[in-house]
């Protein structure tokens, strides 16, 4: 069963705004909450190239010695201090356009998936992250990937979902509001920042 703290950093994760999440929020906001359903779909579609690319390569740093495993967790304290800085940075991070013309279910869906499959972040974060949270002695270590990689999707689903509905319901109060944007910015930049200092000081 996945950890609780692979369950919290998933959740900071899915929730920080990133290209996915504003492609989710501009399309609830100009075409309602069925549409932004269909790009939370595609969205979410767009990781398995990700998960693909990681398996790959998976086993064997799951087997590598300690100086990889150093090197790997150095990977994932630049990354989440990378994200804690470009958060904090972006001031237009749940900015939308609500002008935005209509698409078809399948377009969107399609934008979506190459959103997320041309999105290099996402193989960073499963290379780095994912092996922290899996145990090296596992004979089966491709499923602990496999279980892992299917409750980061469906995390992802439900939270763009949830992304769409309230940019459908609440565009006036969340997105209108520049101090709601900032105080949420400023919230997820300090939670990679906390994540990155315990990361940084994590044994193996």
């Amino acid at each position: 069963m996945p950890s609780l703290d692979f369950l919290l950093t998933s959740a900071v994760v899915v929730v920080t705004p990133g290209a996915g999440v504003l492609f989710t929020v501009s399309t609830g906001l100009s075409q309602g909450r069925l549409a932004a359903a269909y790009a939370s779909l595609g969205c979410t579609l767009g990781i398995v190239p990700h998960m693909a690319a990681t398996a790959m390569g998976l086993a064997a740093v799951m087997h590598a010695g300690a100086l990889a495993f150093q090197l790997l967790k150095l990977a994932g304290v630049l990354y989440l201090l990378y994200l804690a800085w470009a958060t904090w940075r972006d001031r237009s991070a749940f900015a939308a356009d609500p002008l935005a013309p209509a698409r078809s279910p399948l377009r969107l869906m399609g934008k979506a998936v190459l959103l997320n499959a041309l999105n290099p972040k996402l193989t960073l974060f499963f290379f780095a992250f994912l092996p922290q949270f899996m145990d090296p002695t596992d004979p089966a270590p491709m499923r602990q990937f496999a279980v892992l990689s299917a409750v980061f999707m469906a995390m992802t689903l439900g939270v763009f979902v949830v992304y769409g509905a309230l940019a459908d319901a609440f565009r006036q109060r969340v997105l209108a509001s520049p101090r709601t944007q900032n105080a949420l910015r400023r919230g997820f930049s300090a939670a990679f920042a906390l994540m990155a200092a315990k990361l940084a000081t994590s044994e193996r």
